[in-house]
């Protein structure tokens, strides 16, 4: 069910960020980044381990890290990024003993990071062809 969910919540919050124009502004799926990379320091504090949030705000900033380039340099680092937590919550139980993450996480926050990254991949390799025909 997280699968479902996640890869849904993916496409109905970048429709919707479309539809309002949220996503006009370079700085949205860079935020997307940062946020889906605090969870797992949230639940690092939920789950009460030292060691574990240690090491959820290091990963974190490796996310922010990339996110804030994406974010002024180009935003396929950010499309990256997104697929890349993705990547890192299918891996994440074998990496990090972090006893607050929710049973159903990993598989929802993979489908929602690899959705969202995909989307905004898809995204910019449209307004890439558009330019073109622009030019």
């Amino acid at each position: 069910m997280g699968y479902g969910v996640g890869s849904l919540l993916s496409v109905v919050v970048s429709i919707f960020a479309r539809l309002v124009g949220l996503d006009r502004d370079r700085a949205f799926y860079a935020t997307v980044v940062i946020v889906v990379a605090s969870y797992y320091v949230l639940f690092a504090v939920m789950g009460g381990t030292t060691h574990a949030l240690l090491v959820e705000l290091g990963v974190m900033a490796g996310f922010v890290v990339v996110a804030v380039v994406g974010f002024k340099r180009n935003l396929w680092w950010v499309a990256a990024a997104l697929v890349g937590h993705g990547v890192f919550d299918i891996f994440h139980g074998g990496l990090v003993d972090n006893a607050g993450v929710p049973e159903y996480w990993p598989a929802f926050c993979m489908s929602y990071d690899i959705g969202a990254g995909g989307i905004l991949a898809w995204l910019l390799y449209r307004a890439k062809i558009a330019a073109r025909k622009d030019a």
